[in-house]
């Protein structure tokens, strides 16, 4: 059993190389996440694979099983940024075929091998396979666009300025950030400027960082950012928006975390939660710091204000 495991990731590795997988992925751990997402357990052979939708964790755990890799759980982030993300980007791979508007960040997430690949890999091996796979790498960059282009299809567009959008991944984090740019900023702060917005699928988003450092900040890429900064220039307001739909929103700790990051700002500071509804801003209620803002999706035309004097304002 033992020798047949090693056969098939070295047949594994081999397909990886052939398809033209950089040093990085040409290895025993992109080999066996190959393997899992084709079913191929040792005793089978390259004809019998099998297509099945399978996440990250289930994997490791199949690996675990068929091939005694014992992978330790903070593994999950390294296969998912140093092989899954790089077969889907190629194209062998398809990421929630069976829900395209899957949030990126959703416990959900499933992969599947894209059916052409599919069927050249139950081929490897045979008489045919040369012929197959040079007819294959043909294409191959084709239709590796056309899946790009079919993802970005589904992107979140987000006016940022007149004449100006950008793309938020799919999900429901990403269509109450649309809410608070395209509903909040006009009504509450009109004119203002976009600074930052982050994005499930890519922390820097958007970012104007030559705006925010003449405002006197400078940001690492280890700084932990809110999910919108937008300047109100008409009152020289900085506006921190946390926009909760899974994580908490500004507490004790995280207005200590925010106001120390903006530390140095030349403009006054203003915290604000968004929520999508009101039912949602219920869960966290009790979390919410003092002299903090926030607004609510469903009822974009109020805003709530915890204590303080002024009903909108930065506080010294």
């Amino acid at each position: 059993m033992t020798n047949l495991r090693h056969k098939h990731i070295n047949e594994a590795t081999q397909i990886l190389v052939s398809l033209g997988f950089p040093k990085a992925q040409q290895n025993e751990r992109s080999a066996l996440c190959l393997l899992a997402m084709l079913n191929l357990t040792p005793r089978k052979k390259w004809a019998m694979a099998e297509n099945p939708l399978i996440g990250i964790t289930p994997i490791m755990d199949w690996a675990r099983e068929h091939y005694k890799k014992v992978y330790a759980p903070n593994s999950r982030e390294t296969i998912r940024r140093q092989t899954i993300h790089q077969f889907v980007s190629a194209g062998i791979a398809l990421y929630n075929p069976d829900s395209p508007n899957r949030p990126v960040n959703s416990p959900k997430a499933v992969y599947q091998i894209e059916p052409a690949t599919f069927k050249l890999l139950r081929n490897f091996g045979s008489k045919s396979w040369d012929d197959k796979l040079a007819s294959y790498l043909s294409q191959h960059e084709t239709l590796a666009a056309s899946y790009a282009k079919d993802r970005k299809h589904i992107q979140i567009p987000v006016q940022i300025k007149e004449g100006e959008n950008i793309t938020l991944s799919p999900g429901e984090h990403s269509e109450l950030i649309r809410a608070i740019i395209e509903e909040f900023g006009p009504r509450f702060a009109p004119g203002s400027t976009l600074i930052y917005v982050g994005d499930t699928g890519n922390k820097w988003g958007y970012f104007d960082e030559p705006l925010l450092s003449k405002l006197g900040i400078k940001i690492d890429s280890h700084g932990k950012m809110p999910d919108i900064v937008l300047y109100f220039s008409d009152r020289n307001w900085l506006l921190l928006i946390e926009a909760v739909t899974s994580h908490g929103p500004v507490d004790g700790k995280r207005h200590a975390e925010l106001a120390h990051l903006f530390t140095d700002a030349k403009a006054g500071l203003v915290f604000v939660t968004a929520f999508q509804s009101r039912s949602v801003m219920a869960r966290y209620l009790g979390n919410i710091a003092w002299e903090t803002e926030v607004w609510v999706a469903d009822t974009p035309s109020h805003l709530i204000h915890f204590n303080g004097k002024r009903f909108l304002g930065p506080y010294e």
